[in-house]
């Protein structure tokens, strides 16, 4: 099944900017998955257990470095507009 996740990184640090650029390029070693970022969120589509694997292991390499909020919508299927 394919999804669409966009997700929004919060850092609670002063260096936020390297912050999310790292958070970004984690999501991207995954060859796999599409990635597109703007200046408002990161928009990632594929395959649901690449997608929901990746945001996973991303998001446990950056909690045991920093404190963060993350904000992530699922839809169901490629939603690009």
């Amino acid at each position: 099944m394919k999804i669409s996740a966009e997700l929004s990184l919060y850092p609670l640090d002063n260096d936020y900017i390297q912050i999310v650029l790292d958070f970004i390029e984690s999501l991207k070693k995954n060859s796999s998955l599409e990635v597109i970022t703007n200046g408002m969120s990161t928009q990632i589509f594929g395959d649901i257990d690449e997608v929901m694997s990746t945001i996973t292991r991303a998001t446990k390499e950056l909690y045991e470095q920093k404190k963060a909020i993350l904000v992530m919508k699922i839809g169901k299927g490629i939603l690009k507009l």
